[in-house]
């Protein structure tokens, strides 16, 4: 009777919630008034505010956080979890880093059309798909790599709209990276303690679908968002 009555409560919840967070995704990789300030009158090396503005980053950049919640959706084993998190974590690094140090210049709109995409890739993979459509499961863990490139390469186009002195650049850099990661953690861990708790009531399978296919409601929002954006600026 309690886990009946505990599970009638959560799906409403939890379904609500997620729209709410789906609808939010065109809102995702903005940057307040306050942090462009800080980012524009910024000279030389300010380890603490760029963590701080890292992990804020990561934890309002909803885009990322539909992304992972997709890959960790039918992980259960911690070591799963962990690769493929690290697999994300090594490529939104890589383009981040490289991408503001090399200067590597793209339109604001189109790769957060292309991450916007890569949410609803992973929920199509997740409701098998792809595996009907192709007729074999493509490798998800090299997906989730090259996502993570195009990841870590929005963020870097967000910060390189600020002209940033180049000195101690790379340390600012490193910096804001740790913070991104800070800032997924708190997600992540959030994240599981809800899954875990919702796993164990048979809604979370009956409603896989349905959570599966708000993903990529939620992309196809981002995209859609990012994709008039880019045709209204040119």
């Amino acid at each position: 009777m309690l886990k009946n009555s505990v599970t009638k409560i959560t799906v409403p919840l939890f379904v609500p919630m997620l729209t709410f967070v789906l609808i939010s995704a065109a809102q995702a990789h903005g940057v307040d008034a306050n942090t462009q300030q800080f980012l524009q009158a910024n000279q030389g090396v300010a380890i603490g505010p760029f963590l701080y503005i890292g992990a804020k980053h990561m934890l309002t950049g909803y885009d990322h956080l539909l992304f992972l919640l997709g890959v960790i959706f039918f992980l259960f084993r911690t070591r799963d979890i962990l690769i493929y998190v690290s697999l994300f974590t090594l490529g939104h690094s890589l383009t981040l880093f490289f991408g503001v140090l090399g200067n590597v210049s793209v339109n604001a709109y189109i790769i957060d059309a292309i991450i916007g995409l890569s949410v609803v890739y992973k929920g199509f993979d997740n409701l098998g798909g792809l595996q009907r459509l192709f007729g074999k499961q493509p490798n998800t863990k090299a997906a989730v790599l090259i996502f993570g490139l195009f990841h870590g390469l929005g963020l870097a186009t967000k910060l390189q709209d600020f002209a940033m002195p180049e000195q101690d650049l790379w340390k600012n850099l490193l910096a804001f990276n740790v913070g991104v990661e800070m800032g997924q953690f708190l997600a992540l861990l959030f994240m599981l303690l809800i899954l875990n708790f919702w796993r164990r009531y048979q809604s979370y399978f009956s409603f896989a679908v349905l959570s599966n296919t708000l993903l990529m409601a939620g992309g196809l929002v981002l995209f859609g968002y990012q994709m008039a954006g880019f045709v209204f600026s040119v």
